[in-house]
Parts: C-alpha cells; sequence; structure tokens
C-alpha cells in the first residue's frame, strides 16, 4: 500500500505480543511495511532509523512511559508523523491516567471492534492525510455503558485489583466514601444488585472488552 510512491510505513507500538504479531502480519499481507517494538523506549530508538509514515499505538503499555507520552512526544518533535492509537478502551480515560494528554488529532480504533484490518488500514491512511479529531472505528458509542470520569478512575482500580480499603488509601477518602463509589459504580454498569454474579469480575470484563465509555 502506498502514500504519493512510497509503500506506507508504520511504527506498530504494542506490548502484548499476540496482538502485536497478528496486527503486523495482517498489516504487512494488506501491503504495509510495519517495524514492531514493545515499548515507547524501544520506539523512540526506532523513529530515527526507520522513519515511519505513522505510529500504531497501545495507551496501555505496561510500567514505564505510555503510548500517549508516546504520542505527545512526536506530535511536539514530529508533527508529520500520522497518530493512530489501537487500545482494548472505547474510552481513553479507562486505559490511562490524564487522557488529556493525547493529541487531539489522533485516530482511536477499539481492538475488540477491529472486524476488518481494513478498518485501522483506513486509519492508517486518513491519518496520513487528513488529521481528525478522535475519529475511528472504536470511537461510536452505540451499545456503550457511559461513566464518570471518577467512575472510571475507580474503574481501573478495580482491574489493577485494588481491594475497597486499598481505593480509600489511594483517593485519600474514607473506607466507607470509598465503598459508596464502588457502588455507585457497579450500579451505572448494571452489575449490582444480582447475588449470582460477582459485580467486580464482571465490571472489569466489560471494562477490558471495551464496552465503556466516559462521559
Amino acid at each position: 500500500m502506498n502514500v504519493g510512491q512510497k509503500t506506507i510505513r508504520v511504527l506498530l507500538v504494542e506490548d502484548d505480543d499476540f496482538t502485536r504479531n497478528v496486527v503486523r502480519e495482517m498489516l504487512v499481507a494488506s501491503g504495509i511495511e510495519v517495524h514492531q517494538v514493545a515499548s515507547v523506549a524501544q520506539a523512540i530508538e526506532t523513529l530515527d532509523e526507520f522513519d515511519p509514515h505513522v505510529v500504531v499505538t497501545d495507551l496501555d503499555l505496561g510500567h514505564g512511559p505510555d503510548g500517549a507520552d508516546l504520542l505527545t512526544k512526536i506530535s511536539e518533535e514530529r508533527p508529520w508523523i500520522g497518530m493512530v492509537i489501537m487500545t482494548a478502551h472505547a474510552s481513553p480515560e479507562l486505559a490511562i491516567n490524564d487522557a488529556s494528554r493525547i493529541p487531539e488529532h489522533a485516530g482511536y480504533i477499539v481492538k475488540s471492534e477491529l472486524n476488518s484490518i481494513q478498518n485501522l488500514i483506513t486509519l492508517i491512511e486518513e491519518s496520513i492525510v487528513m488529521p481528525g479529531n478522535f475519529k475511528g472505528a472504536g470511537s461510536g458509542r452505540d451499545e456503550k455503558i457511559t461513566v464518570t470520569s471518577t467512575q472510571a478512575e475507580i474503574l481501573r482500580m478495580i482491574a489493577d485489583g485494588l481491594s475497597n480499603a486499598s481505593i480509600a488509601e489511594t483517593r485519600g477518602i474514607s473506607l466507607r466514601a470509598a465503598e459508596a463509589l464502588v457502588q455507585r459504580t457497579f450500579a451505572a454498569l448494571g452489575v449490582n444488585g444480582d447475588p449470582n454474579i460477582n459485580p467486580r469480575v464482571v465490571a472489569v470484563r466489560m471494562w477490558q472488552q471495551g464496552k465503556v465509555v466516559v462521559k
């Protein structure tokens, strides 16, 4: 696949080996040249030599700098490079702290909605020729559950395995206040009040499947 007379070069940043390899294989099969790395540090080291047209990155890259840090650096130092976020979450607030760091013109796609590699390829092409504002196949909010930014933070803590007591300590609030926040989050997700389910498990599963957005 070409931009002008050149093959599109994509730098793929994803810490999950399986996802990274699968996406790379599909892009290469579509005629795109791909260099894959697993961290922000590796991506930065690669920029000069590989000179990508587009960077496709996850947001949550484990310990260390995240995808927003990488995109901010690229936006400031190499604004000609297209940027696409490929994440498991329908809202970036569910993946990282302070999603406002993400450049406005980054494309956005949710992994669970990547039914066809063409969806990602379209974003890659658009990121080169037509910057937008969080556009993408994963940005639609149909059949999504909306939570507040505070509830998103609570959900992220639950997904990290924090107990109510740990949430209270992290936020600097009482245990009772933390319990109330957790229950309101479960209520927003519709997973409270059913004795046959574990609301923590179901809430985290919904978060991981990209079914939650932040208003």
